[in-house]
């Protein structure tokens, strides 16, 4: 793809400092970088949220409420007042015999002279119904000569999201300014000409200047729903560019060596010999990906991801197995101990047996203890090291880290993630990384947001899994729910109780996991009633946690602290309190607790009235479907990817323009326009990843 060099005016003017437009000092400029806007292209970008359509007249007559409108009359009579507090009202009337009531509450003594009975007043607001027919609350307005005497716009007024300190209108004229500085079509544009007829979008000039200044006639719905071809362009290029940074982060690390783990696989055979279960068909496929990966002299980057009980963990043990039949490490890592604790369980059932040395590094492993798990692990002889951040701590050194594994990962920050994997680092050589999470991830955000992984699914649960019945009850029916919880405890089954909150909140109804517990251990007196919260200690947690596995508990009452890991097959009911605070994919992990034995397992989602539209959508999902997947997809349409990911957590940048859920069927063109820029013409990659994405650190390979 041969391309001249493009000129470089662009750069000159986009990344040109907003000091250098008229009206912009130091208290604006700071205001302004408050909001992340610095340059040129800043602003180029701040689009608008909306429009206003002052390009015609609407008679008063033909107003609509709820319907924004131009209108334009004459005063015919002016109210000042002051009964509850200061208030003006106009009345003003037009050719087509209607009257409209222009009411005021923060108003100056000379807006008031500017209503003279008689005096034209052109105003644009959304029309209500009041008392007496139809009135706009605080229209914006000026006074006009005559009737027609004043030129209507040609575009749309564009209506900008707020920048605390700085007015709409000021906003405005100053993304104005910036506008008029926008270099010609050939220096702006850096997509090639055959790439964009090909996709028959405008060229990046036209788009902006279509998104900003939109013509009378412009299709607003489709503006507003960000489906114009003109917000499609700029979507487009924005995708472009995250993808290919993650990609140029991807290239990156496959130029550094990581150890070929080619074994013949016999420590993982003899662990599937041994294993009392058969491995799905998911985790066959999934763990044959994984050997192939981690047989090459590159370092794997791969993520696993599979709904709660799919079997993750097993996967990970075999591909631990083939670093160890290696003569190397491996670690896992997971965020809570309550988690590590858990895989450490797994971990030394299946691997001791086979003569390997499994050690176990956590926060509350300390004296002589840690002196003796250090030195294990600094001398090779802990082969498989499983553990929370502790094991990134500086005084961890490993003898071959080859294969560096971490659990739930968006609950890392990408900063300990790196420094998981610089432990295994040495020369040019990183240890192979495998990431694993149990809140599926929409196929459309892992096309964006992991387009630097390799990306597996364990879509499969194991067989007998009995899927779990979901209900969403009324908090009124608390008693009649005590009373199952009763007669489930009493034929010896197990339940969960999970509060939002710990202590009790004046602000925030919902039930607190304390008063929870007090009210059960009260009303359930033959039922053993145990109680966990982030702000126990450890130890104490632990030894909750280990009673209720042991079926020393019956109902155990818990924060979401409970959310990830804990497996209690006996446990069959699941109660979450105040349902509609939490998102679906919390919702799904916990329900996930219980459905891990053959027993016929049930989730209870207890809602406080009245409940959001959003809220109601979501118990409506979980009843609906038990499939991760589908409420992956869901929870993104729901809540958009920054909260589903965790934005801070991931590295992922905030998107200006595009929207994943929105903009989903842009990402198969978009791969292949990376794949065609990074082929032909890298230097132009980099000038659009510059453009998005600018020198912000990714982190990408974490």
């Amino acid at each position: 793809m041969a391309r001249a060099a493009a000129p470089l005016s662009f750069a000159a003017v986009g990344d040109a400092p907003l000091s250098t437009l008229s009206g912009v000092g130091a208290r604006v400029a700071e205001k302004l970088a408050a909001r992340g806007l610095v340059t040129l292209q800043d602003l180029w970008l701040h689009l608008p949220r909306q429009y206003e359509d002052r390009t015609t007249i609407v008679p008063i007559r033909l107003l609509r409420p709820g319907i924004a409108a131009q209108v334009e009359g004459t005063v015919e009579a002016v109210e000042r007042g002051f009964r509850y507090r200061p208030s003006l009202r106009v009345a003003i009337s037009d050719e087509s015999q209607g009257t409209l009531l222009l009411r005021f509450f923060h108003f100056r003594a000379q807006q008031v002279a500017q209503f003279a009975v008689g005096a034209r007043v052109r105003c644009y607001g959304t029309p209500r119904a009041g008392g007496n027919g139809l009135e706009i609350v605080h229209p914006s307005y000026r006074v006009v000569a005559e009737a027609g005497d004043d030129a209507l716009g040609e575009r749309l007024d564009p209506v900008y999201p707020a920048i605390e300190g700085i007015g709409p209108g000021a906003l405005r004229k100053l993304i104005g300014q910036a506008l008029d500085r926008l270099p010609d079509a050939e220096a702006l544009e850096l997509l090639p000409e055959p790439m964009r007829a090909a996709l028959d979008l405008p060229s990046l000039r036209d788009a902006l200047l279509t998104m900003h200044r939109p013509p009378r006639d412009a299709d607003v719905p489709a503006l507003l729903a960000g489906t114009h071809p003109s917000q499609q362009r700029l979507a487009l290029e924005e995708l472009l560019a995250h993808h290919l940074s993650l990609r140029r982060q991807r290239i990156a690390l496959q130029r550094h060596r990581a150890p070929a783990l080619a074994t013949a696989g016999a420590l993982a055979q003899r662990l599937r010999d041994a294993l009392p279960f058969a491995l799905t068909g998911a985790q066959e496929r999934v763990f044959a990906q994984l050997r192939h990966d981690l047989a090459q002299p590159h370092p794997m980057l791969r993520l696993v991801q599979g709904d709660v009980g799919s079997g993750k963990t097993v996967v990970a043990a075999l591909a631990a197995m083939l670093a160890v039949e290696s003569g190397r490490q491996a670690a896992l890592m997971a965020p809570t101990e309550l988690l590590a604790e858990q895989h450490l369980a797994n971990l030394r059932a299946w691997l001791e047996p086979l003569g390997v040395r499994v050690a176990w590094l956590a926060g509350k492993v300390t004296g002589r203890a840690r002196r003796d798990v250090l030195a294990a692990v600094a001398s090779g002889e802990a082969q498989v090291v499983v553990g929370t951040h502790a094991l990134m701590q500086d005084a961890v050194a490993f003898d071959d880290l080859a294969l560096a594994i971490v659990d739930e990962q968006h609950r890392f920050g990408v900063h300990q993630r790196l420094a998981l994997r610089d432990k295994g680092a040495g020369g040019d050589r990183v240890p192979h990384q495998l990431v694993m999470t149990a809140t599926p991830i929409p196929r459309t955000l892992a096309m964006a947001a992991y387009a630097d992984l390799d990306v597996s699914a364990i879509d499969e649960l194991p067989p007998g899994r009995t899927p779990v019945q979901t209900v969403a009850l009324s908090a009124e029916k608390r008693p009649d729910l005590v009373e199952r919880i009763r007669a489930a405890c009493a034929e010896g089954r197990q339940a969960y109780w999970v509060c939002t909150l710990i202590d009790d909140s004046d602000e925030v109804i919902a039930q607190a996991a304390q008063s929870t517990f007090d009210a059960l251990s009260a009303a359930l007196p033959k039922a053993r009633v145990g109680l966990v919260h982030g702000r126990m200690k450890a130890s104490e947690k632990q030894a909750t946690m280990r009673a209720f596995k042991e079926g020393t508990l019956d109902l155990l009452v818990a924060t979401t602290v409970i959310e990830v890991g804990v497996d209690v097959p006996n446990a069959s009911l699941m109660v979450i309190e105040n349902a509609e605070r939490l998102g679906l994919s919390q919702l799904h992990q916990l329900r996930g607790r219980v459905g891990r034995g053959s027993a016929a397992s049930s989730c209870v989602l207890l809602y406080q009235s009245p409940m959001s539209q959003m809220a109601r959508q979501r118990l409506e999902t979980m009843r609906e479907t038990n499939d991760g997947f589908v409420i992956a997809e869901k929870d993104l349409q729901l809540r958009g990817p920054g909260e589903l990911l965790g934005t801070r957590q991931t590295g992922l940048a905030a998107f200006r323009v595009a929207d994943l859920a929105r903009d989903a069927a842009l990402l198969p063109q978009v791969r292949e326009l990376a794949d065609t820029l990074l082929a032909d013409d890298p230097a132009l990659a980099d000038r659009i990843v510059h453009r998005w994405v600018g020198g912000a650190a990714r982190y990408a390979s974490a």
